[in-house]
């Protein structure tokens, strides 16, 4: 399985516990690994047969600023959901982190993973 990858995809949303934090908007950071075949797509030389980064990226983007979560975790989860289906993703690893959650650390979040890696 070849990997297709995101990194450092930085979007603003609504996330967080505190009251404070549901007034405000907040960077999120994604690290994305999506596992593909990309033979046919080098093959071909024809975008129709890759995995399209920018569409994924763009569908990210779209649907967490759109939204407003309490806990990371559960945009994990919608992400690998979004990623998995529709686009026909059977692995990924992905890392969300919100860098400004606390002062004295560069970054804190989650890393999950979801599928079967051939």
């Amino acid at each position: 399985m070849d990997i297709v990858y995101i990194r450092g995809l930085r979007i603003a949303t609504v996330i967080g516990v505190y009251d404070w934090e549901r007034q405000v908007r907040q960077i999120v950071s994604l690290d994305l690994e999506m596992g593909a075949n990309i033979s046919r797509a080098a093959e071909s030389d024809d975008i129709e047969y890759a995995l399209n980064y920018k569409a994924v990226a763009d569908r990210l983007t779209a649907f967490i600023s759109g939204s407003e979560f309490l806990l990371l975790e559960t945009m994990a989860e919608q992400v690998a959901t979004i990623v998995r289906t529709e686009f026909s993703v059977p692995w990924l690893r992905l890392r969300i982190g919100k860098p400004d959650a606390i002062a004295d650390a560069e970054d804190v979040g989650v890393l999950i993973e979801r599928g079967i890696r051939s």
